[in-house]
């Protein structure tokens, strides 16, 4: 810290101190609530912390939201034509997401085909 800043601010936590600024927040006298970050990498806590107080998703969590909207659009759809074509899209998103995940084959979503959706037809 820059010398004598240090002084400054003790000095002006002091005086708020003594003007009682501090005698009405909220949550005062209770624990604090401490995020549990032990699965995020030290040198990234504070990244994540900062998108998370800006409710930014990680680019996996939007794919994953998408997708998941997709699907709730394509099992809400009565048109043959527009159904093939949600699925195209819904499997270039799971493409996508697996591919931005790079994990384990193991651990992909699989991708949805139309075999389901003509059998699904089939049946109305």
């Amino acid at each position: 810290m820059i010398p004598g800043f240090e002084q400054i601010v003790e000095e002006r936590i002091r005086q708020a101190q003594q003007n009682g600024t501090f005698d009405d927040l909220e949550g005062a006298g209770k624990p604090l609530v401490l995020e549990d970050m032990t699965g995020v990498p030290e040198e990234l806590r504070l990244a994540y912390k900062i998108l998370k107080n800006a409710d930014c998703k990680p680019p996996e969590l939007q794919l994953k939201d998408e997708i998941f909207q997709t699907e709730q659009l394509l099992a809400a759809m009565e048109d043959t034509r527009e159904k093939y074509r949600t699925l195209k899209k819904l499997n270039l998103l799971i493409m996508k997401f697996n591919t931005v995940r790079g994990a384990s084959t193991a651990f992909e979503l699989p991708q949805r085909y139309e075999a389901r959706l003509v059998e699904r037809f089939g049946q109305k």
